[in-house]
């Protein structure tokens, strides 16, 4: 078993790369994601009214 002190380098999470960073940051992104689950939503709520 492996003991992880604390205040190692192994106890910290990793950093995101640039790319997650810039995937978390971009607005267009956010905005195809954001219509992307709206539609999803509503395609959902529409089998259920039936």
């Amino acid at each position: 078993m492996i003991n992880k002190e604390p205040y190692q380098q192994s106890y910290y999470p990793p950093a995101p790369t640039g790319f997650t960073r810039y995937m978390r940051t971009s607005l267009i992104w956010q905005s195809l994601r954001f219509l992307i689950i709206n539609y999803k939503i509503l395609k959902l709520m529409m089998k259920s009214h039936h």
